[in-house]
């Protein structure tokens, strides 16, 4: 990078930022928090304990919107100030050390930009996550065990928790179907981005001869549905199955009919769980699930209509994005239709990139 291309990058991340000013309104944020705070101050304020809590809720997100955005311009302003002051002065180490620096720079910003497009009613609840392996037998459990590793390491790296509703282990290898749900800020909003069908292609460890295999898995990512958001289920749409729960867990788990599956007949969507040792309590971690699934099934109506387009059904020639192992290795989203060739450090779990050009390739088609 030179003196020109640095300086170009100030002024794109310039343009940036006030873009992202005039959509936030930091200053109506300011007065917002102010009218909260002296709300708080009147006792009779915490009489009303659910008002309170969605004021609550609406104080802490907002000044953390008001504290990304202040970070970003301070650090922007910082680097332009002190740019301005090493070229004046000829001082080419913190030129050198503000080149080196420029990615952070631009990260920074671009997970303001980001943040700032995560701000529908949704975005910030937890996760339920599903995947589920293809048609392919081993093969396509196998990938579906590397996409549960790729996300389960991305939650690492974000600082979200994980807890594991349903395990179920492949006959020989990898998995058959997983659910999780994933709890941190904009958990949902981030992975709503990986909901699809994945592809990958590569030379199979399971095939002596060595031949190229491409299999598939579908990734179902719902909002974990709030006590307050009413979602009628009669019971006569509802199919129970009881089951002896698989994998680990202890002889307790393995010799009682503790696994819970629940299909919702009318729309044939199927939840199921085995995370506890109670029948009860997986009966009512899969209706959480099951109203989840119900909640963004509604929601995409509600999208299609709105765009006037009719939803196509997820099948396997619609894959979001490809994975390519062999002949060469390369991770394609075919959303933002940008490609990666640090494949394994995709399915090491550095997808936040991956997500964050997503969100942004679909904010501009909007």
């Amino acid at each position: 990078m030179d003196n020109y291309e640095y300086n170009e990058l100030l002024k794109s991340l310039k343009i940036k930022i006030d873009n992202i000013a005039k959509v936030i309104n930091p200053s109506s944020i300011e007065s917002r928090l102010s009218e909260i705070e002296s709300l708080e101050q009147d006792p009779s304020f915490w009489s009303d304990i659910e008002l309170a809590s969605q004021i609550g809720k609406e104080k802490t997100k907002l000044n953390s919107m008001l504290s990304k955005f202040q970070n970003a311009q301070n650090a922007l302003n910082d680097a332009t100030e002190l740019f301005d002051l090493a070229n004046s002065e000829n001082d080419l180490d913190t030129i050198n050390s503000l080149f080196e620096d420029s990615e952070n720079l631009e990260d920074l910003i671009t997970n303001l930009e980001v943040s700032m497009m995560l701000s529908g009613e949704d975005d910030n609840k937890n996760a339920i996550v599903t995947i589920h392996p293809g048609a392919g037998g081993t093969e396509s459990n196998d990938w579906a065990s590397m996409l549960y590793r790729m996300y389960l390491r991305f939650c690492e790296r974000e600082g979200y928790k994980v807890e594991t509703l349903d395990f179920q282990e492949g006959d020989e290898a990898g998995i058959k179907d997983v659910s999780f749900i994933v709890k941190g800020e904009n958990a949902y909003g981030y992975l709503k981005a990986e909901n699809g069908i994945h592809r990958l292609v590569r030379t199979s460890p399971f095939d002596s001869a060595g031949r190229r295999h491409t299999s598939f898995s579908s990734v179902m990512v719902s909002p974990e549905v709030d006590d307050d958001i009413a979602i009628e289920i009669e019971d006569k749409d509802l199919r129970l199955d009881y089951y002896r729960a698989s994998g680990a867990g202890g002889q307790h788990v393995n010799k009682t009919e503790s696994a819970v599956r629940i299909t919702h007949i009318p729309t044939g969507i199927v939840v199921q769980c085995q995370n506890d040792r109670s029948q009860h309590k997986n009966k009512a971690t899969a209706m959480k699930m099951l109203k989840s699934r119900l909640y963004e099934l509604e929601l995409e109506r509600q999208r299609a209509a709105s765009d006037s387009v009719e939803k196509s059904e997820m099948g396997w020639g619609h894959q979001i994005r490809s994975y390519v192992l062999f002949p060469y290795k390369q991770v394609k989203d075919n959303r933002s239709n940008i490609a990666y060739s640090q494949a394994d450090a995709v399915l090491d779990g550095d997808i936040k990139k991956i997500i964050e050009a997503v969100l942004i390739s679909q904010k501009s088609q909007n």
